[in-house]
């Protein structure tokens, strides 16, 4: 990696339309430097309120490149930073002399997306942070449309899709996930912004199996023993569909190449009577005309033909070489 700085300040530059909505938008967390697009490959920067993260996928930073991207930052944004800095790549070099964060760097924090709040910690048991910030537009959309609405949250990591719609008023949102881990962080960011846990319910469950149940179809799972959370059939206004890019559990595998219509098609089928999907794939070679092809077939064959399939585009501080990012959404409506 070379001249480190000025990648980091040349994208700054570039997001200075950006910085400045998301500033006025009451949001301080967003990505700085998204190195494969912005000249250093396997380096990303991110701001969560005062944590600056800085992430490598190759290479570790040196403690000295650490500190020159930090002040670097300060000097830019205008504001006071704590870094940490990990590393998910291979091994350091035995000379490799690594940048120590504080112990405040370390402590549990806030960010803020458009007024909601977000804990945030550089550091804990998984890898990825709490929250996905190329995501963001998708929040937004949720946030705007959310008011008085029921809103199922499907994978739902930390929750954040289902904390800006509880915050935007939702009459219910029910956020599912697999990890209780990542559920618990949702009930603190349930509770860091003041909502009611009722309203914006958590439950830990393989997806698949409720998202069945929900939609009014039978449970498919390998062996007849195998236990699994009894929900009622339920319908919703709005249900969010992030998926992984691949999975297996006893009720079956996710593959949101080969075979998205496996949750597409139960997502619609809990849909109330002009309701929508916000629809997520996050594979690279996965275009996305072809991803819409996809969704159009489904509904239609589903018997729930889409009224309108609206692409939502990432925001710009997620740059990509030929304006195709990796991440994809669409709106899909009945």
């Amino acid at each position: 990696m070379h001249d480190l700085e000025g990648c980091l300040r040349r994208a700054i530059g570039t997001r200075a339309d950006l910085l400045g909505r998301l500033h006025a938008d009451g949001t301080d967390c967003y990505r700085l430097l998204h190195g494969i697009a912005e000249g250093q490959e396997g380096l990303t920067v991110d701001r969560y309120g005062p944590l600056l993260l800085l992430q490598t996928f190759r290479a570790p930073l040196p403690g000295s490149a650490v500190d020159a991207l930090h002040a670097a930052a300060e000097r830019e944004l205008g504001c006071t930073l704590l870094p940490v800095h990990n590393h998910r790549g291979g091994p350091a070099a035995a000379d490799h002399v690594p940048h120590t964060p504080t112990t405040a760097a370390l402590a549990e924090h806030l960010a803020h997306e458009r007024g909601v709040r977000f804990v945030q910690q550089a550091r804990h048991r998984g890898q990825d942070p709490w929250l996905f910030l190329d995501l963001r537009a998708g929040r937004a959309l949720v946030q705007s449309m959310a008011q008085g609405k029921r809103v199922l949250n499907l994978f739902a990591y930390t929750c954040g899709v289902g904390i800006v719609a509880a915050a935007a008023g939702a009459a219910r949102v029910l956020n599912v996930d697999f990890a209780a881990s990542a559920l618990a962080v949702g009930g603190r960011n349930v509770a860091a912004n003041g909502l009611d846990p009722a309203r914006c319910a958590m439950l830990h469950s393989d997806c698949l199996p409720v998202l069945r149940q929900l939609a009014g179809q039978p449970v498919q799972r390998r062996g007849k023993h195998v236990p699994f959370v009894r929900v009622d059939r339920e319908p919703f206004d709005l249900v969010v569909l992030d998926p992984p890019r691949h999975a297996k559990s006893p009720f079956g595998t996710i593959d949101v190449v080969g075979d998205y219509p496996s949750l597409f098609k139960p997502a619609l089928m809990t849909l109330a009577e002009g309701g929508a999907v916000l629809a997520t794939n996050h594979v690279p070679t996965v275009a996305a005309d072809a991803w819409h092809d996809v969704l159009r077939r489904c509904a239609a064959k589903a018997g729930r033909p889409l009224r309108e399939l609206v692409p939502i585009p990432v925001d710009a501080d997620f740059p990509s070489f030929d304006g195709q990012p990796p991440l994809k959404m669409a709106l899909a409506r009945l």
